[in-house]
């Protein structure tokens, strides 16, 4: 391990000499590159650093013990030794769980798209509820909400709905969101109190730039027709809604939210490129997924990965076995909770399988 987290360090230095060359200087591409690795690099080097000199605080504490001291200072010396030991440890702790891959896209935003499945309108009510949730969690992170396409049936429900969170970290806490999510409660038409089971599917996806995946334009159909809606003046009779297909994958996008074809335009290609990234992401780890299942799952969209008791006020992730308690808190937005138990689920998984390669 403190081979590796030499290598680190070295590496961060080598960065630092790299960012203040002139010929780096000029060209952004590079200036980019190597700054983004940079900062991945920070903490770990920090947490190394602190580590080497809370060691040889160790060392020189030890050696003091060996001289002559009166029983007071003995005491007081022994005491200090013993709390950088546990430094030492907790030091050592926190630098393997550092040294765990990273996932390249934790840091990007988030396209999220929830759909209503089995239930029908109590599905898109659910769907709704979902929206809901993650929006209040966003708030609380101090992110931004951007709805991209949207598709409702009243009453707050949606058959589906594509939205952006825009902020630092977003797809490291929401990416544990993929799959079918299973709500079971009393819809407001059931007139017996009849307890209903519904369904509605989470993907979430990364943010994609240009540089990140490569799209040509002769491999993208473009059709435009006119944007439908629920009658009246809210109809747009102009063509301004778009349709995008990548030719290679066959990965379609309809976008009709925005009245200039322009926007449609715009908002259609940063879906199209997460989609068709994700596609090749799927793709390239199918042959593992089948082989060594994550500890959260494949991610695949059809995985139902999480209950919503509404009788029981009761929470169930299926993946990791967590049962909560506090369903009206969680549909709040109070999430972290249940990203926490994931995200150390998958800390734990990583680290299993790190030790089994060493």
């Amino acid at each position: 391990m403190f081979d590796r987290l030499q290598a680190v360090e070295d590496r961060y230095e080598r960065l630092n000499e790299l960012l203040s060359d002139p010929d780096i200087v000029s060209d952004s591409k590079k200036l980019r590159e190597y700054s983004k690795e940079q900062s991945d690099l920070q903490a770990t080097v920090d947490a190394y650093r602190e580590y080497k000199d809370v060691k040889q605080q160790h060392a020189d504490t030890r050696e003091m013990l060996d001289e002559k001291l009166d029983a007071d200072m003995r005491e007081m010396v022994k005491e200090e030794f013993n709390d950088l030991g546990h430094q030492i440890e907790e030091l050592e702790e926190r630098l393997r769980v550092l040294l765990i891959p990273k996932d390249p896209n934790d840091n990007k935003n988030v396209i999220m798209e929830i759909r209503g499945a089995a239930g029908g309108d109590e599905a898109a009510l659910f769907a709704g509820n979902l929206f809901r949730m993650y929006s209040r969690y966003a708030e609380t992170q101090g992110w931004k909400i951007e709805v991209m396409d949207a598709n409702a049936t009243g009453m707050g429900g949606y058959k589906e709905i594509v939205f952006m969170i825009n902020g630092q970290g977003a797809f490291s806490k929401f990416k544990y969101e993929n799959g079918a999510h299973r709500v079971q409660r009393v819809p407001e038409t059931e007139s017996s109190g009849r307890i209903h089971t519904s369904t509605a599917t989470v993907a979430c996806l990364p943010e994609v730039e240009e540089v990140d995946v490569e799209i040509h334009e002769k491999d993208i159909r473009v059709d435009t027709f006119a944007s439908s809606g629920a009658g009246g003046q809210s109809v747009n009779t102009t063509m301004s809604a778009v349709r995008m297909t990548h030719l290679p994958t066959g990965v379609v996008v309809s976008m009709q939210d925005e009245r200039s074809q322009i926007k449609n335009r715009e908002k259609a290609m940063k879906i199209l490129r997460a989609r068709v990234a994700d596609k090749y992401m799927q793709e390239a780890q199918s042959e593992y997924d089948s082989v060594r299942k994550s500890a959260v799952g494949t991610g695949d969209r059809s995985e139902r990965i999480r209950t919503y008791n509404y009788p029981q006020n009761r929470v169930t992730d299926h993946r990791i076995g967590l049962t909560i308690q506090k369903l009206d808190q969680i549909m709040e937005g109070k999430l972290d909770e249940i990203i926490d138990a994931l995200t150390l689920e998958e800390q734990a998984s990583k680290l299993e399988r790190l030790n089994e390669d060493a």
